[in-house]
C-alpha cells in the first residue's frame, strides 16, 4: 500500500497560478465589489492570486439578491448523433508545452479539465445541492469525534453545519470522508511535517505536501485535488488531459475514473450490513478487511443512472434497444455498497501534447490566442436537465529529482532528533558552487514543489436539445473578460467573443449567449493591482451586444439596411417563442439590444411599449440567454457597441459559413 501512489501517478506534481475564462472562472469570487476577492478559502484551494476571477452571473440589470436572479449559463447537451462544442478558455502563468527532446521548455507540465454534475430537479437531500451561494462565507465544519459515531451524530453534525445560502461544489460527506480516510503514506512528502487528526489516531486525506497543515477549502478533499488519476473514487468525471508529451497519455487515459474502477472500504453501522458508513479510516484492501464486518469494494464512475433498467438482464439488453453501452455496477455514491445498478458510462477522456506557453507571461499561445480546448458536451440519454461545474487543474514538475520514480522513500527522516536521511530537495538550502567561503542560498519551498492550482466556473446548465435542434452540431459563441482596462481587470482579460474566429458549415447552428455581473466594480481593496473599472456605461456593470460591421477594421455597425448578417438568418430556438423564425429586422434589433427589444412594432416587447433602452445598455440585462442561429453561406464581422474602445479594447469576431 505504501508504494501504490508511484503506480498511480506522478508524485511530483506542481502547479502554478490558472484563470480559466470560458465558462468564466470564479477563482472563488462570487459578487464582490471589490478588485480582491473576499474569501480565498470559499470554495475550494485554486492557490491564485486574490485578484483573479470574475463574479457570478446576473440575470437582469440589478444584482441577484438570490438564487433565482442569478444567472446560470445554459448550454445544449450534444445529441445521440450530434455534437455540441463549447471553447474551454484558460491562461495559465508558468508556461506549459513542448518536450525535452526537440522542444525544449522551463518546466514539465499537463492540465487536467474535469466536470461535475447532477440533475437539474434534484431529489436527493437538500444539503447536497449544488449552487454558487449567496454570500462569500465558506460552509461550517466540525469534525466526528470518534470513527464510529453513530448515524444520528454525522446527520445532526452535517445539519448543523450545511448552510442552504452558501456555496457548495463537493458535498459535505466527500469532506469528511476525506478527514476520517488515512492519507496515502507512498507519496513523497519531502521535508514537510504533515500532521495527524487528533483523536482520529491517523494523519488523514486533508494533509499533503502542499496542505501540511489541513486547512479547509469548501469541502473539497486537498489529496484527490493534488494528485491526479487519484486513487480512490470521485465525484469528478475526466474530459482531457492536455500532457507534457504524448508518451504518456496511455497512463492517464488507462487510470482515468472515467474508465478504471477503484475501491474503498465500506463499514457499516451494524451487524445487518444494510446502512452504510459514508467514511473509514482505512486505505487498502488488505487493512480495510482486517476488521470483521468491513468491505473493500470496487465503485464506478458514470455519466448518469438508468433507473428503468433495474435488472442485469434488462440493462445489458438494453444496448441494443437504445444504442447506448450499458454497464452493470456499483456506483461510487452508492447507497449500500452492495447492490449494482444500471449505469451510462463514460468515454475515455482525451489526451494530447497541452498548448506551448510562455514561462511568467499568462498570456497567449504561439499561435497568437488564449491556451483553449474544445469540449464536446456530453450527451444524457435521460433527456434530464443536468445542474453542473468546470474546473481546470494546471501541472507542472520539476527535473530537480525523479517526477516519477521518487516516494516516501525518500522522505527525510528524522531519529531521536536527528536526520538519519535527507529529502533530495529541501527548504531554501545553500550550496557550495566551489567559490570556498561563498555558499549561495536558493529560493525554495519544497511544499510548492509538489503545488496544484485550479479555477472552477460558476454554476451552468447543460440542457436537453429542443426536437428542432436533435440532429443540428452547435457551436457556442458567448462573452469571455471583465470590465475594465487591461491594469484593472489583470489577471482576468478584457472583454472579447470566444470563439475569436468561428468557421461551421450551412447545416450547423450558433448559439449566442453571453453572462456578465451587475457588481464588477474593481474597487478597493485593490490587491497588488489598481483599482477601478474604465468602460462606458454605468460603473461595476458588464453589458454586451451584438451588431455587425462590414470589416473588422471597422468601428461603426452597419445600418440594418446594409447587413447581410441577417438576410437568410434563420432562428432555430430562442428563448422567446416569438423570435423563432425568419425575421431579419427582429433578430438583428434583440441581439444588437441585448435582449432589451424583441420585435419592432407587433409584439408587446416591442419598441415604444417600454422604457427607451439606454444607449449604453445600462438597462439591459447583464446577461442574454440568447438565440440559436442557422446562417447562410459567407464571411460575416461582429462588434458590441458598448466596449468597442479603439486604441484600448476590441470586441470584435467573424463567423464564416461554409457550404454543407
Amino acid at each position: 500500500m505504501l508504494k501504490l501512489a508511484c503506480c498511480l501517478l506522478a508524485v511530483a506534481c506542481v502547479s502554478a497560478d490558472i484563470y480559466m475564462h470560458n465558462p468564466r472562472g470564479s477563482n472563488n469570487r462570487l459578487n464582490e465589489r471589490s478588485a480582491n476577492r473576499a474569501n480565498g478559502n470559499r470554495a475550494f484551494d485554486s492557490q491564485n492570486n486574490n485578484r483573479g476571477g470574475y463574479n457570478v452571473g446576473d440575470a437582469t440589470d440589478e444584482a441577484a439578491q438570490n438564487e433565482a436572479q442569478q444567472y446560470q449559463m445554459k448550454f445544449f447537451q450534444s445529441g445521440a448523433n450530434a455534437a455540441s462544442h463549447l471553447a474551454v478558455e484558460w491562461t495559465n502563468q508558468h508556461g506549459c508545452g513542448g518536450n525535452e527532446d526537440d522542444d525544449p521548455h522551463k518546466v514539465n507540465c499537463n492540465i487536467v479539465i474535469q466536470y461535475m454534475c447532477q440533475p437539474a430537479e434534484f431529489e436527493g437531500n437538500a444539503k447536497d445541492r449544488l449552487r454558487d451561494g449567496l454570500n462569500t462565507n465558506r460552509q461550517d465544519y466540525a469534525r466526528p469525534r470518534s470513527n464510529l459515531e453513530s448515524r444520528s451524530a454525522f446527520q445532526s453534525r452535517k445539519n448543523n453545519n450545511v448552510k442552504d445560502n452558501r456555496v457548495l461544489f463537493e458535498t459535505f460527506d466527500w469532506y469528511d470522508k476525506c478527514f476520517v480516510r488515512e492519507r496515502n503514506k507512498g507519496l513523497f512528502t519531502a521535508d514537510q511535517n504533515l500532521r495527524t487528526n487528533n483523536g482520529l489516531g491517523v494523519s488523514s486525506a486533508i494533509y499533503t505536501r502542499q496542505n501540511r497543515n489541513g486547512d479547509r477549502r469548501g469541502y473539497e478533499c486537498p489529496e484527490e485535488r493534488d494528485y491526479y488519476p487519484y486513487w480512490h473514487p470521485t465525484p469528478w468525471k475526466d474530459i482531457a488531459i492536455l500532457a507534457e508529451n504524448a508518451t504518456i497519455c496511455s497512463h492517464y487515459t488507462k487510470k482515468s475514473f472515467n474508465v478504471q474502477h477503484y475501491g474503498e472500504c465500506v463499514e457499516y453501522y451494524d451487524d445487518t450490513q444494510t446502512v452504510r458508513r459514508h467514511s473509514s479510516k482505512y486505505n487498502s484492501h488488505c487493512l480495510c478487511e482486517t476488521v470483521p464486518g468491513n468491505r473493500w469494494v470496487d465503485f464506478y464512475n458514470y455519466l448518469e443512472k438508468a433507473p428503468q433498467y433495474d435488472t442485469e438482464t434488462k440493462c445489458i439488453d438494453a444496448r441494443l434497444k437504445d444504442n447506448i453501452e450499458y454497464i452493470w455496477q456499483i456506483p461510487y455514491d452508492s447507497v449500500d455498497a452492495q447492490s449494482k445498478e444500471c449505469l451510462v458510462p463514460l468515454p475515455e477522456p482525451e489526451c494530447m501534447e497541452a498548448p506551448w506557453t510562455r514561462v511568467n507571461h499568462n498570456g497567449n499561445t504561439r499561435d497568437g490566442v488564449a491556451s483553449n480546448y474544445t469540449w464536446t458536451l456530453p450527451y444524457f440519454p435521460s433527456g434530464s436537465d443536468q445542474r453542473c461545474i468546470l474546473r481546470v487543474r494546471y501541472n507542472i514538475s520539476t527535473d530537480d529529482y525523479d517526477p516519477y520514480n521518487t516516494d516516501h522513500t525518500s522522505n527525510r527522516k528524522v531519529v531521536g532528533g536527528t536526520i538519519v536521511r535527507e529529502s533530495p530537495i529541501t527548504g531554501n538550502p545553500t550550496v557550495d558552487i566551489g567559490a570556498g567561503l561563498s555558499p549561495l542560498r536558493l529560493n525554495i519551498n519544497t511544499a510548492q514543489f509538489g503545488r496544484t492550482f485550479q479555477d472552477r466556473s460558476h454554476v451552468f446548465h447543460l440542457k436537453p436539445r429542443p426536437t428542432e435542434l436533435a440532429d443540428k452540431t452547435i457551436y457556442n459563441l458567448n462573452v469571455r473578460g471583465k470590465r475594465g482596462n487591461i491594469v484593472q481587470t489583470y489577471p482576468a482579460v478584457e472583454y472579447d467573443f470566444i470563439p475569436n474566429d468561428l468557421t461551421l458549415k450551412a447545416n450547423d447552428v450558433v448559439h449566442l449567449q453571453w453572462t456578465g455581473s451587475n457588481t464588477h466594480n474593481n474597487g478597493n481593496p485593490a490587491g497588488d493591482g489598481q483599482a477601478g473599472d474604465a468602460g462606458q456605461g454605468q460603473g461595476g456593470t458588464d453589458r454586451h451586444n451584438f451588431v455587425q460591421i462590414l470589416d473588422r477594421n471597422h468601428n461603426f455597425p452597419a445600418p440594418f439596411e446594409a447587413t447581410s448578417m441577417w438576410d437568410n438568418t434563420e432562428v432555430v430556438w430562442a428563448y422567446s417563442a416569438g423570435l423563432v423564425g425568419k425575421n431579419p429586422l427582429n433578430t438583428a434589433l434583440n441581439v444588437a439590444t441585448s435582449g432589451y427589444y424583441e420585435c419592432s412594432t407587433e409584439c408587446s416587447e416591442s419598441v415604444g411599449s417600454k422604457d427607451n433602452l439606454q444607449a449604453q445598455l445600462n438597462n439591459a440585462a447583464a446577461s442574454f440567454e440568447g438565440l440559436v442561429l442557422k446562417m447562410s453561406p459567407g464571411k460575416y464581422h461582429y462588434m458590441s457597441t458598448r466596449n468597442n474602445a479603439f486604441t484600448n479594447r476590441s470586441q470584435k469576431g467573424t463567423i464564416t459559413v461554409v457550404a454543407a
